[in-house]
């Protein structure tokens, strides 16, 4: 009987130990940091040019971006207004550690689904993807400028080829 007792403070004992030394969870470094820039309540206004996703004119948008659980990725919703009608969207941001590239993925209620990596230099961010559209392969760039923590500038670009550059929409977004 007293060797089933030790037996039994030893397993817990054992137990106990291999729980306290368990691996802490990976945080997120600085890189993943550097995306809080992002997070918050934006509201935008910009001018769409005619071309392929419409007829152009005034969109106005509202973004809010929060951390998802464990703090790795931001997710933005957005609502908006445009020559089309209202749309919402969604999207994730984050930082790959395997490809050292900033990663999006983002879809929207128009039906488009977007894919692109980013770099930040300063205060400037540029997130560039390939995507089908019309069963053309298009190539955009989103460039973000943000002078001050509460507003940022952006331009939206597209190309067929991936070197001559058609200007989108361009605008400006302010932190709530």
């Amino acid at each position: 009987m007293r060797s089933r007792i030790a037996l039994a403070l030893l397993a817990c004992g054992v137990a106990a130990g291999m729980l306290a030394q368990a691996p802490a969870p990976p945080k997120p470094g600085p890189e993943t940091k550097k995306l809080d820039v992002f997070a918050g309540k934006w509201v935008g206004e910009s001018e769409m040019k005619p071309g392929p996703f419409g007829p152009g004119g005034k969109v106005t948008n509202e973004d809010d971006c929060t951390w998802f659980e464990g703090g790795w990725q931001l997710v933005c919703r957005s609502s908006g207004n445009g020559p089309m009608g209202p749309t919402k969207g969604e999207g994730v941001l984050a930082w790959s550690n395997e490809e050292k590239v900033y990663k999006y993925q983002g879809f929207d209620s128009m039906g488009m689904m977007m894919t692109a990596t980013g770099k930040v230099d300063g205060n400037t961010w540029t997130w560039t993807g390939q995507d089908k559209m019309g069963g053309k392969l298009i190539h955009s760039r989103y460039t973000i400028v943000k002078p001050t923590p509460t507003t940022q500038t952006f331009k939206w670009e597209t190309s067929e080829d991936g070197k001559t550059w058609t200007t989108l929409m361009e605008g400006k977004s302010t932190k709530k």
